[in-house]
């Protein structure tokens, strides 16, 4: 296991860090959890050498803190860093803050959680947050030892990400980060600025989701045809490392193979491992994504409200998401939020409100139908 160093908090985290987001329920169906199963798996990563294990107050209906909480027993939460995250909605004041604090280091088991994270920033709720004194909540609970390190997760603009971050003195920041979106949410721009400050950066969603872990036909073609041959896995991954920025790359894991591949994966990358070969290689893998595009929509929303209430730009992103990453249009949480909100492109009318605002003149009654008949 290859370590980075996170030189303003004087430690090594693994570069793979353990994302606790993503275990499979029991077999019975009568838990969002395998426990056993879980445990295994976290216990597995770390004798492979992990050090750096992320959760959050929300994730898998609140028992993914338990879960790690009962890994960690036995002498493992002496080997590793433990990141959590406080939601904004699960907190009103001071006296909510310190009963959710509680209830995680009573879940982790543990009397000091190492990374404690600001869950989901972006401008709105950063001033939330201080509005209700999080900030000099978080001092004070550095100072009485229940936290370590100060930081924030985020998943909002640029502007907002670049606001946030000179707006308070943070101790690390978790970014959503990989190949196709270095011009999204914080993106490339956002990593360097973090990197300028001497922020630490841990990456989520390096594949996205897992939707950059099985190529499409296209993609894969650009992969098979590079004299080295290595997975699409760990082709994202060894891109993601190539950053000196990066200090950790989380990876929710599921079965023990998945595990073991990362291990092999983490166990040979560098920052600046990458030459322009493999660069220029990642380069045209991304264009090939993109060529996939069905239509050319930035989400600029001038469409919308929709008189109809049809979601017009979430249809689009979901189409070309869909079309992009040949993905099963029934496993896409967009598709899936459109259909239960009732904004389906089946309520358009075909007033033509939308195409008259569109500064692109893109011809959306017909693209709509279109995508619908697609996707459905």
């Amino acid at each position: 296991m290859k370590y980075r160093a996170m030189e303003k908090l004087g430690l090594k985290p693994s570069a793979f860090g353990l994302g606790c987001m993503r275990f499979n329920g029991a077999a019975s169906g009568d838990s969002i959890i395998d426990e056993q199963k879980a445990i295994s798996l976290i216990r597995r990563a770390i004798d492979g050498g992990v050090n750096y294990l992320d959760t959050a107050y929300t994730y898998l209906d609140k028992t993914s803190e338990i879960v790690v909480g009962k890994a960690l027993l036995d002498g493992y939460r002496d080997k590793v860093t433990i990141a959590t995250k406080m939601p904004l909605g699960a907190v009103k004041d001071r006296a909510s803050m310190e009963a959710v604090l509680a209830e995680q280091l009573g879940k982790l088991r543990t009397d000091h959680i190492d990374f404690y994270l600001m869950h989901g920033l972006d401008k709105k709720e950063w001033e939330s947050f201080k509005a209700i004194g999080a900030p000099e909540f978080f001092e004070d609970m550095k100072r009485e030892g229940k936290i370590r390190f100060k930081c924030f997760s985020f998943h909002g603009p640029y502007e907002d990400f670049e606001y946030i971050l000179n707006d308070y003195d943070w101790d690390m920041v978790q970014i959503q980060y990989n190949f196709m979106d270095i011009d999204n949410q914080a993106g490339t721009k956002g990593l360097k600025l973090a990197g300028e400050k001497g922020i630490p950066v841990v990456i989520m969603e390096g594949l996205l989701g897992g939707r950059l872990s099985k190529a499409p036909d296209n993609v894969q073609a650009l992969y098979d045809e590079f004299p080295v041959k290595r997975s699409a896995v760990e082709w994202a991954f060894r891109w993601l490392c190539n950053h000196p920025e990066v200090s950790v790359v989380l990876s929710g894991c599921n079965e023990a193979v998945q595990i073991d591949e990362n291990l092999k994966i983490f166990d040979s990358v560098e920052p600046g491992i990458m030459d322009d070969e493999e660069l220029k290689l990642m380069e045209n893998v991304r264009k090939a994504y993109l060529d996939r595009t069905k239509i050319g929509c930035t989400g600029c929303k001038y469409c919308m409200p929709c008189p109809n209430d049809v979601n017009i730009p979430g249809i689009f992103s979901s189409w070309n998401n869909i079309s992009l990453y040949d993905l099963d249009p029934a496993n896409d949480w967009g598709l899936k939020r459109i259909r239960e909100n009732n904004s389906g492109a089946d309520k358009c009318i075909a007033c033509g409100a939308c195409e008259a605002a569109c500064p692109q003149g893109l011809q959306i009654i017909d693209m709509l139908q279109q995508a619908w008949e697609e996707m459905n």
